[in-house]
């Protein structure tokens, strides 16, 4: 199968038809219809074979976590997800692994009302990089340096589920039956709270998607922000899956460090706390309060309960 062929039969109907879009896949570039009041949100995400995905994946599953943690970062900026591009670097064609990998992709862009619009195809190491593009109410962006000393510190669902998953995939521990689709959902299969962050616009002064762990990104809102933090530990949202299935020191850690969660991180203003119930209950995500901002700059401590608590682990890096 030669490339314009695969891109045809593969990608060509990927995500959901816009209107948006004049000019889609088959030209030099794609045309878009930006819409008029808006800013445009642009982020991009890689993933490697042997570094983000073992070789045995299952291309279904590679395919929606490509299109879900790019459009988590959207997400995270308050932004309405609708446009995608597509890099795909592959050692060989093989038609039956193209075919379950584009099919993740276009059902999970589908449901994220986004189209694949372009993007590029070259031999090489298996790498699959995507760039997505969304749309925000112009100067509604949240970005990760609104913070402020005395901020309430927020995030979604529950953290750590993922990081046990790769855990069991590389069989190194072991999950009772009732919790084990549970966790290998979490793993491969990611959600992005895509109506929460929109919802979060006008109450959330600072936001991030948690992608390396609460511990490794948190420090990215210090630094832009300019502001510390305190982690209450005993605050932690976990499922009963997790606590069921390690020691509470191991599930702290799973939590603060093992990342891929994507859920978000975000700040509030005391003033703003009163909305954010009554605003975020009709999306059936819990969001708990973790700590708060304070004004050492750069600086996260951590507690449990009134008790200090030393922590030393930190998220993912690739150098």
């Amino acid at each position: 199968m030669g490339e314009f062929e695969l891109i045809q039969r593969c990608f060509a109907e990927a995500g959901r038809k816009r209107t948006d879009v004049a000019i889609g896949i088959g030209d030099d570039g794609a045309v878009l219809q930006v819409r008029e009041g808006c800013d445009l949100v642009i982020t991009t995400d890689s993933m490697v074979e042997g570094i983000h995905f073992f070789p045995d994946v299952d291309p279904r599953s590679l395919g929606h976590k490509l299109v879900a943690v790019n459009v988590s970062d959207l997400a995270a900026m308050g932004a309405e997800p609708c446009w995608l591009s597509l890099a795909l670097t592959l050692p060989k064609v093989d038609e039956d692994w193209l075919t379950a990998f584009a099919e993740g992709l276009s059902e999970t862009a589908d449901y994220y009302n986004c189209q694949l619009i372009g993007g590029d195809t070259t031999r090489g190491p298996l790498s699959l990089t995507m760039i997505a593009k969304g749309l925000v109410p112009k100067g509604k962006a949240i970005t990760r340096a609104g913070a402020q000393n005395g901020d309430y510190l927020y995030v979604t669902g529950t953290l750590g589920d993922a990081a046990l998953g790769l855990q069991l995939v590389q069989n190194k521990v072991e999950i009772s039956k009732k919790h084990r689709a549970h966790i290998l959902q979490r793993f491969h299969y990611p959600t992005a709270r895509v109506a929460l962050g929109q919802a979060l616009r006008n109450i959330a002064s600072a936001a991030m998607d948690i992608s390396d762990g609460l511990a490794g990104d948190l420090p990215h809102i210090l630094r832009r922000s300019k502001v510390g933090a305190v982690v209450d530990v005993s605050k932690l949202p976990m499922s009963q899956a997790l606590k069921d299935s390690c020691s509470p020191e191991q599930a702290v850690q799973y939590a603060l460090s093992g990342g891929e969660d994507y859920e978000l991180l975000f700040t509030v203003p005391e003033n703003r706390r009163g909305s954010l119930e009554v605003l975020l209950s009709p999306y059936g995500v819990p969001v708990t309060c973790i700590g708060r901002i304070t004004g050492a700059v750069g600086k996260l401590d951590f507690k449990q309960g009134d008790a200090p608590f030393l922590y030393q682990h930190y998220g993912f890096e690739h150098f």
